[in-house]
């Protein structure tokens, strides 16, 4: 997949981890929203998993 697209996902996640920190660090954080973020960081996970190479999958010859 495009090299470009991975560092998106990968900046994406970043932010997300920021967003979620910053929101758990408030005097009254709102669960709801840390929910959300954390399942927005794993399917961005998910994607990046995908982009990248699978080891010891092999192509039949």
């Amino acid at each position: 997949m495009n090299h470009h697209y991975l560092r998106y996902l990968e900046k994406e996640h970043a932010r997300l981890e920021k967003e979620i920190h910053d929101e758990e660090r408030r005097p009254l954080p709102r669960e709801f929203l840390i929910r959300r973020l954390k399942k927005l960081k794993l399917a961005l996970k998910d994607q990046m998993a995908a982009c990248l190479p699978h080891e010891g999958t092999r192509t039949a010859a």
